[in-house]
């Protein structure tokens, strides 16, 4: 089987790159075959807070128009909190001219709308499930051998298989990786008070508890906090959790109810030495992970999967997808919106971690003057936005 392009990952942001190649030969290979379902009453545990432009591109390659509207949520505004006194910075879609900072979506409902869409694709093959063995590379291609024999010959392999990509070992680029010590613990709960649209966010010294905005009065819950902390909530009752939860967000939204049994995910960080190797280039996970406090994880995979798609797509005739100079234009193209957004991440992780009193002082004071700057807060938003 030979190809353009083969995806290794069949997770969101291969999927979404299977869907934008266009005038492309194009294989998908996963491990799971996911199998789309009708969405029930239930939330799914996990949800993404999906940018406005992330959310175009998703419309782009008709992802969105597949998505159950009545589970789709705007966000139009989002007040983030300090750890002291009455710090806080709030954002509102509205002052700046925009129509929601965010849309709040299901994991297992995205999913289903991008893995439709694969069955529309032209020129397309899906292999799953299937287990990667060895990626050998040669001059003018490379060779994706799978576990059960058969082998993809493809001009340009991507790797879009997660944290721990079989695709960045065999191509050898290296990877920095190392753990927050920290538990993201996701649930969701209905609230007494109406949310409003409003996401909220506080920094504890540490831990960030974050309440997203659902369909109806209910919000998505990610608490990102010490294992050992981590380990207790998830130990506790739901009635028990539910208070604590509220307790913690300062009764924001009154009283809340769980209706979906919390679960636990460990925080790490990682940042690949390279995007691209030779016949190669990583996405998603596989070249990136951040701390979840500014909700950027999959938006700056789906922007890796537009760019990408975008470079090949204007590729000159004489370029095969693999050519090394198309593999730059992307790397470079990506360079400056992950090192701005890891830097970010991680120095709000580290300045709200920080025991001093002084630092204490610095961030909550640094807060509130943030939220009188209206051009920086503007700044802030288009940047998340994009």
């Amino acid at each position: 089987m030979t190809f353009d392009v083969a995806i290794v990952g069949g997770g969101l942001v291969g999927t979404a790159l299977a869907c934008a190649l266009r005038g492309t030969t194009a294989a998908l290979v996963a491990q799971e075959r996911h199998v789309p379902r009708p969405p029930s009453g239930a939330f799914d545990s996990r949800i993404y807070a999906i940018s406005p432009g992330n959310a175009a591109f998703l419309s782009e390659v008709e992802a969105w128009q597949r998505m159950p509207l009545a589970r789709v949520t705007p966000v139009h505004a989002m007040r983030v909190f300090g750890d002291a006194g009455n710090s806080m910075i709030e954002f509102d879609a509205y002052r700046a001219g925009a129509g929601e900072l965010a849309w709040i979506v299901e994991d297992g409902l995205l999913q289903d709308a991008l893995w439709r869409g694969l069955e529309m694709q032209e020129r397309f093959a899906l292999l799953a499930p299937a287990e990667c063995d060895r990626l050998e590379i040669a001059g003018d291609g490379a060779v994706l051998a799978l576990r059960d024999g058969r082998k993809i010959e493809a001009r340009l392999v991507v790797g879009a298989d997660g944290a721990g990509s079989f695709v960045r070992t065999q191509a050898g680029v290296a990877a920095k990786e190392d753990g927050y010590g920290q538990t993201a613990v996701v649930a969701n709960f209905a609230c007494e008070r109406p949310h409003r649209n409003v996401a909220y966010q506080w920094f504890q010294g540490g831990p960030v508890l974050a309440l997203l905005p659902l369909p109806g009065e209910h919000v998505s819950m990610v608490w990102s906090t010490g294992d050992e902390h981590a380990a207790r909530l998830l130990a506790l009752e739901p009635d028990a959790l539910a208070r604590e939860v509220a307790g913690a967000s300062r009764h924001a939204l009154g009283e809340l109810s769980l209706v979906t049994p919390p679960r636990g995910f460990a925080l790490r960080r990682l940042i690949a030495r390279r995007m691209v190797a030779p016949r190669v280039a990583l996405a998603g996970d596989a070249a990136h992970v951040v701390h979840p406090l500014a909700g950027q994880g999959a938006n700056l995979g789906f922007q890796d999967a537009r760019e990408l798609a975008a470079v090949l797509a204007a590729r000159e005739p004489f370029r095969d997808p693999g050519d090394p100079r198309l593999l730059r234009r992307y790397e470079r193209a990506r360079a400056e919106a992950i090192l701005a957004m890891r830097a970010t991440v991680h120095g709000l992780f580290r300045l709200f971690e920080a025991k001093s009193a002084l630092a204490a002082r610095l961030r909550n004071t640094g807060l509130n003057l943030a939220d009188r700057l209206p051009v920086l807060k503007n700044v802030l938003m288009r940047q998340a936005m994009s």
